[in-house]
């Protein structure tokens, strides 16, 4: 694999000027409640609502509602990973008079809002299943263009701070989506309504108040740009033919997927293997939980992101921060209590939230091509939605034979040092 030249050489060529200061203080802000946004609805589907569907369809089964949310959680995952790329390699394309990400931004919000609208009232495992591939799939579009804004129109000295904004979001997105999809589990259509129109409401928001390049401002792609749609699909995955840029993927796919072990089945861990306070109901305490992860959050990496980029030093950040939170995965093995839980959601928050953020700014450091950046950043969140697919499957079999909830915790600690350790091996970006 190639080391990556610098990206700074072709942005020069290919994208529009990265934003001033100024305008900075619109678009991060914007940044941070798109990106609330949309993982509000990730995270309050997928951690409450669906959960619940899932559950109602066997009342009472343990085993039959692991299963299922497996693979539905699995096969919807798989859409999200393959529409991601596809989105960012469309938006990259894209020239018209509303801008190159703006169409996708929020075509993407829209078309997720109606396909959650129908999700709501499914009453078999199939509909639910055809619902949030479907929907995942539209709001992979949404955030695949969302994703390329930073590489965009940021200005690489600024990355950390602006990857901050989006790590501080995904903390609050958690308290959001599960808060909001709390007030619903009794009417569950409600829950996927209010989630779905947030996003809607914030992408409206965005296209509206930033300024995104129109056609005639953006440069010509030449030759390249207009391959046929089947050679730009061919093309997908040549970032990974890159030393610095896989070995990031590799990072973020193993730290993913050690995370997603447990978070995807959280719901279950509080019904059935952490033994609540008396009165408190699984719904609830994953609304505590994410509230407690959001402060830890919250407070590392709005310190985290900037200082980075003040010391330039994004890879070590990523390194500690990702190996933090991979040892904090073994607390609540060794204390299996609602106590060790709340432990464990501030450091592992902290942690890996300000993985998140720091690993966002150095993957946008390692991109082969910035006139790409969009489809490369939708390539690298494959290392955030592949996970998604095998984690259920292999977490439900995990619970279900290969030694129950606790076991989660030992092998997502596991797997998840794997992940931060291979950015040992990223070369020239400190």
């Amino acid at each position: 694999m190639s080391e990556n030249p610098s990206p700074l050489s072709d942005a020069e060529q290919t994208t529009p000027t990265p934003s001033g200061r100024r305008s900075m203080r619109r678009l991060l802000p914007m940044l941070g409640v798109g990106n609330l946004a949309v993982f509000a609805f990730y995270l309050g589907i997928g951690a409450v609502l669906l959960p619940l569907q899932v559950q109602a369809l066997t009342p009472g089964d343990e085993q039959a509602a692991v299963a299922n949310l497996g693979v539905v959680s699995g096969i919807a995952a798989v859409f999200g990973t393959v529409f991601n790329p596809i989105g960012g390699a469309l938006s990259d394309r894209t020239r018209s008079r509303w801008g190159r990400r703006n169409p996708w931004i929020l075509g993407g919000a829209v078309a997720g809002f109606l396909l959650v609208f129908v999700l709501g009232y499914a009453d078999s495992l199939l509909m639910i299943v055809i619902g949030w591939c479907l929907a995942q799939g539209a709001m992979n579009l949404h955030q695949a263009a969302l994703t390329a804004v930073i590489p965009d129109r940021v200005s690489p000295g600024m990355r950390g701070t602006a990857a901050a904004f989006m790590g501080v979001a995904l903390s609050l997105a958690g308290v959001v989506g599960t808060g909001l999809a709390s007030l619903f589990t009794a009417r569950l259509p409600i829950g996927y309504i209010v989630l779905g129109g947030l996003v809607v409401a914030v992408a409206v928001l965005m296209t509206t108040l930033t300024h995104d390049p129109r056609g005639d401002e953006l440069p010509e792609r030449g030759a390249v740009a207009s391959a046929s749609p089947a050679a730009a699909f061919g093309r997908f995955l040549s970032a990974l033919s890159h030393r610095n840029f896989a070995l990031v993927f590799v990072g973020r796919a193993l730290l993913f997927l050690g995370y997603f072990l447990i978070l995807g089945f959280q719901f279950y861990l509080f019904d059935y293997f952490i033994e609540l306070p008396a009165g408190m109901e699984p719904a609830a305490a994953v609304t505590v939980f994410t509230m407690v992860t959001a402060v830890g959050t919250i407070v590392v990496t709005a310190v985290g992101g900037p200082l980075s980029d003040r010391l330039d030093r994004r890879r070590l950040f990523a390194l500690v921060a990702g190996s933090a939170s991979a040892l904090a995965m073994l607390i609540p093995y060794f204390a299996p209590t609602w106590g060790g839980m709340l432990v464990f959601a501030v450091v592992n928050g902290g942690a890996f939230g300000c993985f998140m953020a720091v690993d966002t700014a150095l993957a946008t450091l390692v991109l082969p091509n910035d006139a790409d950046a969009a489809r490369d950043m939708g390539v690298l969140n494959i290392a955030a939605a592949g996970p998604q697919i095998i984690a259920p499957f292999i977490a439900s079999a995990i619970i279900l034979h290969l030694g129950g909830y606790g076991s989660l915790f030992l092998v997502g600690s596991a797997v998840g040092l794997l992940g931060a350790l291979a950015l040992v091996f990223v070369r020239g970006v400190r």
